[in-house]
């Protein structure tokens, strides 16, 4: 009997759900969406404030901020599958903590060592380095903890929620960056970050009950739990299909977000305050596909609607490859806005399809493997631009992004995942088992 076979008979779709509480009725995720709310929007601010700080305290290079920037990510690469197999061995809420508190205490440094004249270069790529580490454990328990926290039937509100605060962070956190680093210097705008970060902590700190121990699993070695954990990704018939259309969509849309401001600059010669609307349209289409992502999956299906939003904006593209001045820049910006709405839509269904589809003793390296791809993807998109950008030309990174994202549905249609109209339920004992044990050869 095949995974698909033994899946579809041990784990059938849930009924059509009926009026439900609101996920916001429970006071754990409420400290949670608060905590998240607020160590986003610092997260934004810090996004824009740290690069400002390298570039108008230190005078920094170009290069110098280029690598500033890429060691924010670099841990999502070298830690990330590691980082599953050890947050599967522990509580998830107090790794969480400890990473809000570490993020504070690095962000905290910036604007002390500012104020005594020490700041330098290389301490703000550690720290750039280090809360980047902070931050694969943080993402990777948050998201591994959200089923325990809220129940499974309930993932997809939860999700929704986080998602639509992410994006209004990405619409406001940039802008009061600007503001802030305009007020008080963009060292001291980095304080707000640490503060953000305690926050955090403070509200998960506050979450009850306590978290369950994870039981412990004598005899795995920490390599056998990793490669378990990539096993499980790319041979489940529902993730595999998720994680390749994940990938697709983030390397296409980082071609077209490296190379949109050297067309807006170089070639249009558009003002920085018009860039800035631009991509802000980015983050309210985030927004906009959060809110609608659980009306479309109830009346057309969840699986269904991955593969028919991808189809419906195939042809928007080229509207954004063909930005100009003019008419033609509003009609980029508002096929932007609708692509980065099909991208918020995802982020609510693909998510909360992964964590319906794995057992709790696999969310943390499920989730791991999932941030790795999808990150390895974002860097490679962008060393992709720069090599178009410099050898062909901006304009031809952004014709091959946007036929990229054209087809990012496919691996969905070509998958079970195009008729499931609910989530799976929880997978059962058996199958939990199946897949955390033993070779892939003793499931088939």
């Amino acid at each position: 009997m095949t995974t698909t076979d033994r899946m579809q008979q041990s784990v059938p779709p849930t009924p059509v759900p009926g009026p439900r509480r609101s996920v916001l009725r429970d006071r754990g995720f409420r400290l949670l969406i608060g905590a998240v709310a607020v160590s986003k929007l610092g997260t934004s601010v810090h996004s824009l404030a740290l690069p400002l700080a390298a570039v108008l305290a230190l005078h920094a290079s170009a290069g110098q901020v280029g690598l500033l920037s890429m060691l924010g990510t670099l841990c999502f690469l070298l830690l990330g599958l590691p980082a599953g197999a050890w947050i599967d061995r522990m509580r998830k809420r107090p790794v969480m903590i400890a990473a809000d508190l570490a993020r504070a205490a690095l962000f905290g440094s910036v604007p002390v060592a500012w104020m005594l004249g020490v700041l330098t270069i290389h301490q703000l790529c550690l720290v750039a380095l280090l809360a980047g580490a902070a931050t694969v454990f943080s993402d990777v328990a948050a998201q591994s903890h959200l089923p325990t926290l809220v129940g499974r039937e309930l993932l997809t509100d939860a999700n929704a929620h986080l998602v639509t605060v992410d994006a209004l962070a990405q619409v406001g956190g940039r802008s009061a960056g600007g503001f802030l680093v305009s007020l008080l210097s963009a060292p001291a705008a980095v304080a707000v970050d640490s503060v953000s970060y305690l926050w955090s902590a403070a509200c998960l700190r506050r979450i009850r009950p306590p978290e369950p121990q994870p039981q412990p699993r004598a005899g795995r070695s920490l390599a056998g739990e990793v490669r378990q954990g990539l096993r499980f990704v790319f041979g489940h018939p529902l993730l595999r299909p998720i994680a390749l259309a994940g990938a697709a969509t983030n390397l296409s849309i980082q071609l077209c977000r490296t190379m949109l401001p050297v067309v807006f600059v170089r070639e249009l010669g558009l003002p920085g305050s018009t860039i800035g609307l631009f991509f802000a349209t980015g983050g309210i289409g985030v927004f906009l596909g959060s809110l609608s992502a659980r009306w479309l999956t109830r009346r057309f299906g969840a699986g269904r609607v991955l593969w028919l939003m991808g189809l419906t904006v195939t042809p928007l593209g080229v509207l954004v490859a063909l930005v100009d001045r003019g008419p033609a820049l509003w009609l980029a910006a508002g096929a932007w806005l609708v692509m980065t709405c099909k991208v918020g839509i995802d982020k609510v269904i693909k998510v909360s399809f992964r964590q319906h589809a794995t057992p709790d003793l696999l969310l943390g390296r499920m989730n791991a493997t999932m941030r790795v791809v999808l990150t390895g993807s974002l860097t490679i998109g962008a060393a992709l631009a720069a090599l178009l950008g410099e050898f062909a030309s901006p304009r031809t990174a952004l014709w091959i992004g946007t036929a990229g994202f054209a087809t990012v549905w496919i691996p969905i249609l070509c998958s079970p995942l195009r008729t499931i109209r609910h989530l799976p339920g929880p997978p059962a004992d058996s199958e939990a088992r199946a897949w955390s044990t033993g070779p892939r050869q003793n499931r088939g």
